[in-house]
């Protein structure tokens, strides 16, 4: 099953156990996003991938320049340790990450959550791939992703016990859109996966197909 197969079941097997209300919120606010025309306005193949420097989950500074003297990175942008898709496609990158690194790539997971909840999700997943804390969305928002939820989305948020104030800093309404990047050593994005539907994700595949493509 693809990832993306995998993400459109636990979607339907999930969406009859939201009151209809609820889903109408979240329905309209996608909507909306997709409506927006941010997706558009990301980053893309050919552009330069923005430097950033921000902590691990484990309390070490991992800097972009510095994964890319190794060689490519595979850049993922995902909403928290609280979306559901999210620890799905991450535990699917996990299951790739022996692919991606004998291609001599670097996978690095972006979130706004806190280390203390990207270090619960890589040890609950047990990822051997740096999980990082991108507090406030700044790198997020450099890289063309971050947006800010409507209020009536982020009150069903709260009312599911999410608790973005806390796990995000302090900015619980910032998150980025689902995004991966592929990013060559010379810092081009080759590859690029955007999409305002945070039940889509980028598939292993097409990323060991774009780090295969590399010069």
């Amino acid at each position: 099953m693809t990832l993306n197969a995998e993400l459109r079941a636990f979607y339907e097997a999930r969406r009859l156990q939201i009151p209809a209300e609820t889903r109408e919120i979240m329905r309209r606010a996608g909507q909306e996003l997709a409506g927006s025309g941010q997706a558009d306005r990301a980053l893309t193949a050919g552009d330069r991938a923005p430097r950033f420097s921000l902590p691990s989950a484990t309390g070490r500074t991992v800097a972009l320049d510095d994964l890319l003297a190794a060689g490519p990175v595979v850049l993922t942008f995902y909403r928290g340790a609280w979306c559901p898709y999210c620890n799905i496609a991450l535990r699917s990158l996990q299951q790739h990450h022996d692919a991606i690194t004998a291609r001599g790539a670097r996978l690095v997971a972006l979130s706004p959550q806190i280390p203390d909840e990207s270090l619960s999700l890589t040890e609950k997943h047990a990822l051997a791939f740096d999980v990082l804390s991108d507090l406030g969305s700044d790198t997020a928002q450099r890289y063309g992703l971050a947006f800010d939820l409507p209020e009536d989305l982020a009150a069903v948020y709260d009312k599911l016990g999410f608790d973005l104030q806390r796990v995000n800093d302090g900015h619980p309404r910032t998150l980025p859109l689902p995004a991966t990047y592929v990013i060559d050593r010379d810092g081009l994005i080759r590859w690029a996966f955007v999409n305002t539907d945070y039940t889509a994700r980028a598939e292993p595949a097409d990323i060991l197909a774009a780090l295969d493509a590399l010069d």
